[in-house]
């Protein structure tokens, strides 16, 4: 599978989705050091830590009901591709939170364990938050983070079972501005003086983005050669139904491989459907699994419908 899959028609999809701005609602609960479920692989973005910031590696994170906060080490939670399904291909997926938060549930592990088990390798990406509380780091951190993780995974793609020409990205609202980012503006210098690691390719073979924020690099690079898009987004949602059309937008105008699904409601966060009455919202997964089926991304016997 090359760099990018190249010759694909921009689409236009006719369903309409635009959502409201709703993060999942906090509740009364004692905050306790993170944990992850057994079947995913804490891999750390650098091995003694952000370098210039080894002192913060230690610091604990902290996770409450849906959520996860300070992120001082960065790292991927691997969750192993289906071997009978595995064609390679990879994600590494964004979570949302507005950066103060990751939401790190049903936008971050709940969705690497749904790719896994249609053969695709998932990597839930703990990125450093550029807006909570007292926090040093600001969205080029986070950038770093993004990029180092993107390398990463190719760099020990043959271990992980990753095709390092078929490494995509996946991202949820404020995550679904990083994906953007990583997607199609310039990279980022690396942290510290680099290593062997950030000498790799960071740029992603294609890319999922779900009700996006309208947060963008200073330059973006958008045209034919570009990798492709699915983009999602529901037309009741108040913050992040129109970034998202722009994005389509700019990349139809640019002539790149780009199909958007705009549902008629949905609000914010419906994430992958789990929590909806509308059967529209819950077959979205599906709409993914058609996406990547037809782009050579997920084996056809993947598919679940």
């Amino acid at each position: 599978m090359g760099r990018f899959v190249r010759g694909l028609v921009p689409l236009i999809v006719g369903s309409a989705i635009i959502a409201g701005c709703s993060s999942p609602p906090a509740q009364d609960a004692e905050t306790e050091e993170t944990t992850v479920s057994p079947t995913a692989e804490r891999i750390p973005l650098w091995d003694n830590g952000v370098p210039g910031f080894e002192e913060r590696r230690d610091i604990p994170e902290i996770s409450q009901d849906w959520w996860t906060k300070q992120i001082n080490d960065p790292s991927i939670h691997f969750y192993a591709a289906d071997e009978a399904l595995a064609n390679g291909s990879a994600v590494l997926i964004m979570p949302g939170g507005a950066h103060q938060e990751l939401v790190t549930t049903t936008e971050g592990h709940d969705v690497a364990a749904w790719f896994a088990q249609r053969g695709v390798a998932a990597f839930v990406l703990y990125y450093r938050l550029a807006r909570e509380e007292g926090a040093p780091w600001d969205i080029e951190d986070a950038r770093q983070d993004a990029e180092r993780a993107m390398r990463l995974i190719r760099a020990r793609a043959g271990e992980l079972g990753a095709n390092p020409d078929a490494v995509g990205v996946v991202g949820f609202s404020a995550g679904g501005e990083l994906a953007r980012m990583t997607l199609f503006s310039p990279s980022v210098p690396p942290e510290g003086e680099g290593d062997a690691v950030d000498q790799g390719d960071a740029a992603p073979d294609f890319g999922i983005i779900v009700f996006s924020g309208p947060m963008k690099g200073d330059v973006e690079n958008m045209g034919p050669e570009s990798p492709p898009v699915l983009l999602s987004t529901a037309a009741d949602d108040e913050c992040c139904s129109q970034p998202t059309i722009d994005i389509f937008m700019a990349l139809r105008a640019a002539g790149a491989p780009a199909e958007l699904h705009v549902y008629q409601e949905g609000g914010h966060a419906y994430n992958m459907g789990e929590a909806t009455e509308l059967v529209s919202l819950q077959n979205w997964p599906g709409t993914i699994e058609d996406w990547m089926v037809d782009r050579g991304f997920m084996n056809r016997a993947a598919m679940s419908r």
